[in-house]
């Protein structure tokens, strides 16, 4: 794409030589060849056309991101190429930058609220219009550190060069819990995780389901430091189980195969369901309990419950399902294959399934985990 961009700029150089910037820019789209087989043109990369900017692929611009829910992709993370940003060059300002970061439904999301944690880039509909809040920031150290607010995170403000670590979470935040809960050591990563566990109660969201349609959640205290220490130490369960998803144990399903597997018959095109049922009513719905991997391996012995955990408007699994597959996006032509990651990156042709057995142990446990907080009790 990187080339196809350069070519582009030197057959326009070529055909708009003498013209000052303005000049070239009104030349641009009716000019540029536009086939998305090639490239994806932005408002931005047109302007460094016709301000005659030439570009070099970045290795150090490749990382991973959580496309969407236990969904990982290789990006190509680079303003130039990278139309908005936001504030990520903050969150994740290089390859390796440690942090953990909280995102939640957008307001006017379609799919409900909803909650995940990441330790690497997500998407805007990682989960549905979704708003990002880290653990930490990365800022410039001569910038000010000044962020008092009403907020419980720090504001946001552009990002700088020479950064410096800091909790995103600030002073003042942090001292309304302390002076709720006289005498708990209570630090902002406790706070951090106390987030995470209440934004996943049920009895909340239930309570201020009209708010988290239309605004961003505001975050309660509880009567009782004990149920400030379950909820946080909820969060990080729930934490541990979300960030670890592809390396808790795996589901003993019942995998039924035809004949002896071999690395190749791990290659997964689409999953599906086995087969109908009815249920009550006399509808024909999908048998829940089994899934067709691929022509030789069937799994099977799924429990309902584990389809009941929904991020993003679907279930976990149906997201596994969805994605470790082979699709072709059709303006571009570019072939999303999972079985790339599997080989390519985790080394490991069993990774589509094996992914399917660990989110049903995620699913089982978050449910568990939530089932057992605290009522809500609130100050």
């Amino acid at each position: 794409m990187i080339d196809f961009y350069n070519a582009e700029l030197k057959r326009f150089n070529h055909a708009h030589s003498g013209l000052n910037t303005k000049s070239r820019q009104a030349q641009v789209d009716g000019f540029i060849n536009v086939d998305p087989a090639r490239i994806s043109w932005t408002r931005a990369l047109k302007q460094s056309l016709a301000r005659n900017k030439s570009f070099s692929f970045d290795e150090s611009s490749v990382t991973r991101a959580l496309y969407r829910p236990f969904t990982k992709r290789w990006m190509y993370f680079n303003r130039t190429f990278n139309e908005m940003v936001y504030q990520m060059p903050r969150i994740f300002p290089h390859v390796g930058a440690m942090n953990l970061v909280i995102q939640l439904s957008g307001s006017g999301a379609r799919s409900g609220f909803s909650v995940l944690i990441s330790d690497s880039i997500m998407g805007l509909d990682t989960i549905e219009k979704g708003q990002c809040f880290p653990l930490y920031l990365y800022d410039d150290q001569a910038q000010s550190q000044d962020c008092s607010s009403d907020d419980l995170f720090a504001s946001n403000v552009q990002p700088e060069v020479g950064l410096k670590r800091r909790d995103a979470i600030t002073d003042e935040g942090l001292s309304q819990f302390q002076d709720a809960y006289s005498g708990e050591q209570i630090t902002k990563e406790d706070l951090f995780y106390y987030v995470y566990g209440i934004l996943h109660s049920e009895d909340y969201r239930t309570r201020f389901a009209d708010n988290l349609s239309k605004e961003l959640p505001r975050i309660p205290k509880v009567k009782e430091a004990a149920d400030f220490w379950a909820f946080s130490t909820a969060g990080r369960d729930l934490a541990k189980l979300h960030l670890n998803y592809e390396t808790v144990e795996k589901y003993p399903l019942n995998i039924q195969a035809k004949g002896n597997l071999v690395d190749e018959d791990y290659r997964v095109t689409k999953m599906k369901f086995g087969k109908k049922r009815c249920d009550e009513t006399g509808k024909n719905i999908n048998d829940l309990n089994t899934v067709i991997y691929n022509s030789k391996i069937t799994m099977a012995g799924i429990p309902g419950e584990a389809w009941d955990y929904v991020v993003n408007g679907k279930a976990a699994l149906d997201w596994v399902m969805e994605r470790q597959a082979v699709t072709t996006h059709k303006a571009s032509g570019i072939v999303n294959d999972a079985n790339d990651w599997a080989l390519e990156t985790m080394g490991n042709p069993k990774y589509p399934l094996e992914l399917f057995q660990r989110v049903i142990t995620v699913s089982l446990r978050t449910q568990e985990i939530v089932r057992n907080l605290p009522k809500l009790d609130l100050l």
